[in-house]
């Protein structure tokens, strides 16, 4: 196993343990098959273990096989606090002290504000007091560092690292989604700070092995090198320097021995230009269903009218490369729940952005395309509630 440093010096794992897809049996989290994973992993060097409060059953299996094993002190734990959830200081406390209850511990390695999505929610925190609550656990020991994980796109992104001194951040990054959401200009920007970075999502919920068009493995398969899908991923973020540790949720061990291998072989600047390649040609197969040529570039941003052209493009893609509700998910998680609508239907049809457009696109005519596909009423009705749930104090909907 490699590793690489946090903000302090502390020694992380460059391959981290993703506990939200736990093997099953029937509707329970395996804990027999779950705690051989988790000390397969373990005996291999991996020390970084990210779990969350909202992840079923996963905080209280994570305590009780690390109690169980003793091995609590010898690893970095990172749970995330709900921060949808919260609505005052009370909750703050009410929370992480059930966290820690379920993960048998008193302390908390990397705290995360679970899935903000722009600087809004970020400060929806600091009106409650989230800043000095932090500080209070940051002096009692029972945080060791504070962070975040991200799911808008890079504008919001940069806005939030710059607002306040974090210790780590989470953003969802693969081959594939380059250009998406934070994307590398968010990495970039988080090291430049000196901010660690832990990606999630690195094979797209297992999509970048499992539903990899045949064409694209066939690209592979001819670059002659004798590596996985998974491996192609795992290789391409760790030959990045900005990345500290690659989040697998691993859920059999021939899976967490593949990982723990390719963690053990890969490095900064070990791909090739040939490497390079067959992974724009394996993204070239996956893009060949497409229905816009977008880039994800954002020379067509900022809208006027505050609409994510890249983000609604990205997700109506999505729709045909890998599912209809995959595609709509991603867009009601990413676009819809924003504090300040983007939404297609807010396009003005002014056409600064088409005057910006490298690929020369008809981005008024897709938008509306986009938008019908993408919010049909069933969906539009749930992310209204949705917004108005997360927003009720102050939020506006479209």
């Amino acid at each position: 196993m490699q590793y690489r440093t946090d903000k302090f010096g502390a020694e992380l794992s460059i391959l981290g343990f993703g506990c939200m897809r736990f093997p099953k049996k029937g509707n329970s989290i395996d804990m027999v098959e779950t705690e051989r994973e988790i000390l397969e992993a373990y005996k291999s060097g991996v020390n970084y273990f990210d779990t969350a409060y909202i992840y079923p059953g996963s905080e209280a299996a994570v305590g009780e096989i690390l109690q169980r094993n003793g091995i609590r002190e010898k690893i970095k734990l990172a749970t995330k606090l709900p921060q949808y959830l919260v609505r005052n200081r009370a909750a703050l406390d009410k929370y992480f002290d059930e966290q820690l209850s379920r993960l048998q511990t008193d302390y908390i390695d990397y705290y995360l504000m679970h899935h903000l999505t722009d600087l809004a929610m970020w400060e929806k925190l600091k009106k409650v007091g989230v800043l000095e609550w932090i500080e209070e656990k940051k002096n009692s020991g029972a945080i060791r560092n504070v962070g975040f994980s991200y799911h808008g796109n890079s504008d919001g992104f940069l806005k939030i690292i710059e607002d306040y001194d974090w210790d780590i951040c989470q953003i969802q990054y693969n081959y594939f989604d380059e250009h998406a959401q934070a994307g590398v200009i968010g990495l970039k920007a988080a090291a430049a700070r000196g901010i660690p970075v832990v990606i999630m999502e690195p094979l797209r919920g297992g999509k970048l092995v499992g539903m990899l068009p045949e064409s694209a493995k066939e690209v592979m398969r001819r670059s002659g090198r004798d590596w996985t899908p998974a491996a192609w991923s795992f290789r391409w973020l760790f030959n990045q320097p900005e990345v500290t540790v690659v989040l697998s949720g691993m859920n059999s061990l021939d899976m967490v021995r593949e990982n723990c291998r390719t963690a053990s072989e890969a490095g900064v600047g070990q791909f090739t230009q040939a490497d390079f390649d067959t992974i724009r040609a394996v993204t070239a197969k996956i893009r060949e269903k497409e229905q816009t040529g977008c880039t994800g570039c954002r020379y067509c941003m900022p809208c006027p009218k505050g609409v994510d052209i890249p983000g609604a493009f990205r997700c109506w893609n999505a729709m045909f490369i890998e599912s209809k509700s995959q595609g709509r998910f991603q867009y009601a998680q990413t676009v819809g729940m924003t504090r300040e609508p983007a939404f297609p239907s807010q396009c003005v049809g002014c056409g600064k952005c088409e005057a910006h457009c490298p690929q020369q696109l008809p981005i008024r005519k897709l938008l509306k395309e986009a938008d019908k596909a993408l919010r049909p009423l069933p969906y539009k009705v749930g992310i209204y509630a949705a917004r108005k749930l997360m927003f009720r104090k102050a939020g506006r909907s479209k």
